[in-house]
């Protein structure tokens, strides 16, 4: 595998060298066994048009990325079963790695490569509050082999591709840059926000759910969640996935840090409403009860109106955890998603009452979702 992995990383560096010069679905039940197939992949290879670097990313990388299809799922209208469907890729030999929501509430999920390959899977585990879920495949055809996840910081303008399955058309690629990055994605229909995620304008359609975001040199820089029209996209990032499917993988879980708070970016309108010498920082504005933050950390006790606008005052200023500075939400929310753990003590650097104090807490784990 490691001498495969070599290979096709050097071809791709040379290829995108080259360049440089010119939600997916979620899903009958599942049988325990696996069927090789054919595809029209394979037909007619000869007399092809010229294509580019991202051909050359697509052929080094297609074998390896599978449709999902999930079974037994319910109709919330109707309550008939019904499948639907989503992207994965190959994590190692054994293991697909794909989104929670593609396969959440299903009764059984197999694969189909680009080989035409079926094979039934067993799932391994899942993670509400990342949006991702491991699958242990029964079959991986030879010519596949695992993807890496990237251990760079995808940077903004970086060129990248999104490999999948939208609508069911298997083995689509669309290709963009990074538009932005270290964003906090909320999902109200969750009630809670995926911290590090990854936005993108390569087209991102239902069913691309669940595969990889890729860059030039053929590594992982995201696991493609949600598109939210426009030409934006979102992935999980490869550094937040790198640290929960290794735990999916070995305990079936993985725990993410909690602080229990609510809060809101500092910004002008806030700043000045109380008083502080500059827009930056966290605004605590509520405590939730039994939290890592109770007794320690003062929520905002009353608001104003301010250009129409209720504006929190009086609540705790987060400015640095554990000497990291802490400008707005989405530096709080990848900072405790990428570099801490529950248990963690935690010493915050904070405003209150016109002045810098620190404190210390230990992290909680969020709780359990069970559906």
């Amino acid at each position: 595998m490691n001498d495969s992995r070599l290979d096709r990383r050097s071809f791709l560096a040379a290829a995108s060298a080259g360049l440089a010069g010119a939600v997916a679905g979620c899903s009958e039940p599942r049988s325990d066994s696996s069927i090789e197939g054919d595809s029209s992949y394979n037909i007619d290879r000869d007399n092809l048009a010229n294509g580019s670097a991202f051909t050359d990313l697509y052929d080094a990388l297609i074998e390896s990325v599978t449709q999902v299809r999930v079974f037994g799922l319910e109709n919330p209208d109707t309550g008939a079963e019904g499948r639907g469907q989503g992207s994965g890729f190959l994590y190692d030999t054994r293991h697909v790695v794909t989104n929670d929501h593609v396969i959440a509430n299903g009764t059984a999920a197999d694969l189909q490569y680009i080989t035409g390959d079926w094979t039934s899977t067993t799932l391994v585990g899942r993670d509400y509050y990342s949006d991702l879920a491991v699958l242990e495949v029964d079959h991986v055809p030879d010519s596949a082999t695992p993807l890496s996840l990237t251990d760079r910081r995808p940077v903004v303008g970086q060129q990248v591709a999104a490999i999948g399955n939208p609508y069911g058309l298997e083995g689509s690629m669309s290709a963009g840059i990074v538009s932005g990055v270290d964003r906090t994605l909320d999902l109200p229909q969750r009630q809670f926000s995926f911290p590090n995620v990854i936005q993108t304008d390569a087209a991102v359609n239902p069913g691309n759910s669940g595969g990889p975001l890729v860059g030039l040199d053929g590594d992982v820089v995201g696991v493609i969640n949600s598109g939210g029209g426009d030409n934006i996209g979102f992935a999980i990032s490869a550094a937040l996935a790198e640290r929960v499917v290794p735990s999916l993988i070995e305990s079936g879980s993985y725990d993410h840090s909690y602080l229990g708070i609510g809060l809101r970016t500092v910004d002008r309108l806030l700043a000045e409403a109380n008083g502080l010498p500059e827009a930056t920082g966290v605004m605590v504005t509520a405590v939730v009860d039994d939290s890592a933050a109770e007794g320690v950390l003062e929520p905002a006790p009353r608001s104003v109106r301010r250009r129409g606008e209720s504006i929190p005052v009086g609540g705790d200023v987060i400015l640095e955890l554990n000497g990291r500075s802490i400008p707005d939400r989405h530096a709080l929310s990848t900072f405790l998603a990428l570099e801490t753990s529950p248990g963690d003590r935690l010493t915050v650097r904070l405003r209150r009452g016109g002045r810098t104090v620190t404190r210390d807490l230990i992290l909680d784990a969020w709780p359990l979702i069970r559906r």
